[in-house]
């Protein structure tokens, strides 16, 4: 925290945060339908880019609502503009839209049954990370927000992003497409707020970290070349399945022997190898793809040249060569220390102090990450698991048995609309 935001707080009166008036009665009025609209998306998911009924059936509701409704932006995505009775800033609020390639095993009444296609095979889709849980809350939240309209100070932008998981093949999408078409702008936004289901967190229960929270996402592809030969004579060639596990190895001591853990984590893995075509012939090529997750932008440049500086020599020792492409998914999340500051008042206001929480970083990615160059950004997590469920227990994201339970999203609008209540009178303990 910076000197002048010290002061500033030093400053203010010490009160409880205002709920504005009818909030609570307007969200408990909505919570139902939020629950009938997630599981309805729920059941019928869609894949990165291809959110096509999904974007349809979000711009309806934001219609109806009598909102300004753009569609089609970064191919799916859907935006609604909500002017306030009052003078203020522009917040945006955003929820990503996505499911995954995922088959769902959990014996729920609106378990999905659809498939779709992916990258030309045909495959099982599920909301298996919550996306349709944020696309009920900000629907909620707008429907909310709008009964309440006079009493806004500013101006709300509901952002509802493809593509969060990332778009297929070499297409663009996702938060970079977002910005890049101008969701940004026109209005100018000033901050941004999202949030996102967790299945190991307990209904109702906020958590939050300031500064970097969620790591940036690096894909690695490592080409390593040698000299075929018959798998009874390898010194008649150059094995590049050898080199390449020298080559994992030394990856696995940037982390361990060569990175600052005390200062932020750093994870290589590698996922996937392909090379050869028989067990008796030493292949000519080998090719290995993996990710990269680190916390701190300036380790995430340093990792990626001692890869390539490890992959090279490891390679040319032995007589092969490699060469290392790197392509950044995302950055890190990065939460404005000021922000948080400034906001977190509002959310202990709307969730209850005692179910408000400081949480470690994660070296999951999110491309929320992307707006924060563009306003400052906060960024939380929001409980989705049962009360009585042990988290070790609870089912991962991305996984088929990925479960969360519904009945306390309300805690999310109520959360949400406090920040757009909030935010005008907070504005300039915010630096950017």
């Amino acid at each position: 925290m910076n000197y002048r935001l010290m002061i500033l707080l030093a400053m203010l009166p010490v009160m409880a945060i205002a709920q504005p008036k009818d909030l609570e009665k307007n969200v408990a009025h909505i919570k139902d339908s939020v629950i009938a609209w997630r599981r309805q998306i729920h059941q019928h998911p869609e894949l990165s880019n291809r959110e096509f009924h999904t974007s349809a059936f979000i711009a309806a509701h934001l219609k109806k609502l009598g909102l300004e409704v753009q569609t089609g932006i970064a191919k799916t995505g859907v935006v609604a503009i909500l002017k306030g009775g009052k003078p203020g800033p522009v917040i945006a609020l955003r929820a990503d839209i996505d499911a995954l390639p995922v088959y769902e095993r959990a014996n729920l009444s609106f378990k999905s049954l659809d498939s779709a296609d992916y990258l030309g095979q045909k495959v099982p889709v599920m909301h298996a990370c919550g996306h349709d849980t944020h696309i009920a809350i900000l629907l909620g939240t707008a429907e909310v927000l709008t009964a309440m309209k006079k009493d806004i100070p500013g101006t709300v932008k509901f952002i509802f992003q493809p593509a969060e998981e990332g778009p297929p093949g070499t297409e663009e999408g996702g938060a970079p497409l977002m910005i890049k078409e101008g969701v940004m702008d026109n209005p100018k936004v000033d901050a941004i707020f999202g949030l996102h289901i967790n299945s190991q967190t307990p209904i109702g229960h906020i958590k939050y970290k300031s500064g970097s929270v969620m790591a940036s996402s690096d894909w690695f592809t490592v080409k390593v070349k040698g000299k075929q030969s018959h798998g009874s004579q390898p010194w008649s060639g150059i094995d590049p399945v050898v080199v390449a596990a020298q080559i994992i190895q030394g990856f696995q001591t940037i982390v361990s022997r060569q990175s600052e853990l005390t200062k932020a984590p750093v994870v290589i893995t590698v996922g996937k190898i392909h090379s050869g075509v028989r067990s008796n012939i030493i292949p000519e090529e080998l090719i290995m793809e993996g990710t990269i997750r680190t916390l701190d932008t300036k380790m995430q440049k340093d990792v990626h040249a001692r890869m390539k500086l490890t992959a090279e020599k490891i390679a040319e020792a032995s007589g092969a060569t490699a060469e290392l492409s790197i392509d950044t998914k995302t950055k890190v999340t990065y939460n404005n220390p000021s922000l948080v500051s400034a906001m977190l008042p509002s959310i202990e206001a709307a969730a209850g102090k005692q179910q408000v929480a400081e949480a470690d970083w994660t070296t999951g990615a999110e491309d929320f990450s992307f707006y924060g160059d563009k306003a400052p950004a906060f960024f939380f997590f929001l409980g989705g698991m049962p009360l009585n469920q042990e988290p070790s227990k609870a089912a991962a994201h991305h996984t088929p048995d990925f479960y969360i339970d519904d009945s306390r999203l309300d805690v999310g609008i109520q959360v949400f609309c406090q920040l757009v209540f909030d935010y005008a009178g907070k504005s300039a303990l915010v630096t950017k």
